[in-house]
């Protein structure tokens, strides 16, 4: 893996495409600003070693030109954070944009403007890469969050920098992570799979099952299996078209010595709602009129002790509707298990939008080994799926 750590960026401009998709409020004003800190080491060693940083993202899901996603609201944050003013044009390729590069002095760091603004970004346009390519000596990409896209400044840039194309350091982090759960992992290894769908984790499912040892299912996926099963799930979120495949699942997973753990009970709730009225109620006995909206005491128990003995520990998916408060119970238990296993050596990732935004609510961000900043691309590495940014820099 080429990383920039192999190469001095002296009197050279980097051009990197980072991932400053960033939430921002009605004010405008960052509101998190996880990924800008992610990307600090990156920009940092280039302007230590003596070059400049000319740095490229998008922002939401702008149509065309639009104010609201311009990344002039973000400049400000960017200087906070890495420590040096941001240069900001407004405007991402171009004559003026040439020029401006020309003029950047070693030290200095220039954002371009919302690359989304144009439609050739997303739609991967050879002529706009070969536009983007000519504001940078050698191209980094430290965006893992859109690897999993083959746009114009994440994939098809590439080719105009043989040789001169490298990893930033969270994308090479992100990798690495990754493939020591995947491939290089200390037994036994578990997987945590929460989350409301087993059809958006089957393809997870499947590539994992020869490389665990455990599995955990969570969250609302918790009843296609327990209904497929014989049980009764009352209200509960179920995927009735999924049962079988659930069946298949647990039979794989048995051909394969996994041992899979499901709730045994859950908080029940006659409502969808934190004020609701709730009780403890056997995972496979919830009446019509009530569902389960986190995982029960008994189940927690258990899962504590699969987290406590396992080396290797990925975590994707929430057991409960941790966003209200009634039922975050059973995801802030599991993060109090695995930051004990990582305390006692574990290797813990966590990964995955809405473990992401629970592990940072509830404090555990830290106590964890790594948190991935990529949602669809992790699922897609876990998925055994060749990232198309990533090939574009192997290559």
């Amino acid at each position: 893996m080429k990383t920039i750590n192999e190469y001095s960026f002296e009197n050279k401009k980097a051009l990197i495409r980072v991932d400053f998709n960033v939430p921002l409020d009605e004010k405008f004003k960052v509101t998190d600003t996880t990924r800008i800190e992610s990307a600090k080491p990156t920009i940092l060693k280039i302007l230590e070693d003596g070059g400049s940083c000319v740095l490229m993202s998008h922002l939401g899901r702008p149509k065309g030109v639009s104010p609201e996603f311009s990344l002039k609201h973000i400049v400000d944050s960017v200087s906070e954070i890495i420590g040096v003013k941001a240069k900001f044009i407004d405007d991402c390729v171009g004559e003026e944009v040439e020029k401006t590069v020309a003029n950047l002095e070693s030290g200095e760091v220039l954002l371009l403007e919302n690359l989304r603004f144009y439609d050739e970004e997303k739609n991967g346009d050879v002529d706009f890469a070969e536009q983007l390519s000519k504001l940078g000596d050698i191209y980094v990409n430290d965006a893992f969050g859109t690897a999993h896209r083959a746009h114009a400044s994440t994939t098809i840039i590439a080719q105009f920098f043989e040789g001169k194309k490298y990893f930033g350091n969270l994308l090479a982090k992100e990798i690495e992570s990754i493939d020591k759960v995947l491939n290089n992992s200390e037994k036994p290894v578990l997987a945590i799979l929460g989350g409301a769908k087993v059809s958006s984790k089957i393809t997870v499912i499947e590539n994992i099952l020869d490389k665990v040892d455990h599995l955990i299912i969570g969250g609302g996926m918790t009843f296609t299996f327990v209904k497929a099963q014989g049980g009764s799930v009352g209200d509960s979120i179920c995927e009735d078209d999924k049962m079988e495949l659930a069946l298949e699942i647990l039979k794989q997973a048995k051909a394969k010595n996994v041992e899979v753990h499901i709730p045994v009970d859950v908080i029940a709730a006659d409502d969808f709602n934190n004020d609701a009225n709730t009780k403890v109620l056997d995972v496979t006995q919830i009446p019509d009129g009530w569902q389960g909206l986190d995982a029960g005491p008994k189940s927690l128990a258990n899962f504590d002790e699969v987290v406590n003995k396992c080396k290797t520990i990925l975590w994707n998916g929430p057991l409960g509707v941790f966003e209200m408060e009634s039922f975050a119970k059973g995801t802030i238990a599991l993060g109090h298990s695995i930051d004990n296993a990582t305390k006692n050596g574990a290797f813990s990732l966590v990964g995955g939008g809405d473990s992401v935004a629970a592990v940072k609510q509830f404090g555990f961000a830290e106590k964890v080994s790594y948190v991935s900043t990529g949602g669809g691309a992790m699922l897609e590495m876990l998925e055994g799926k060749e990232l198309p940014g990533i090939e574009a820099i192997n290559n």
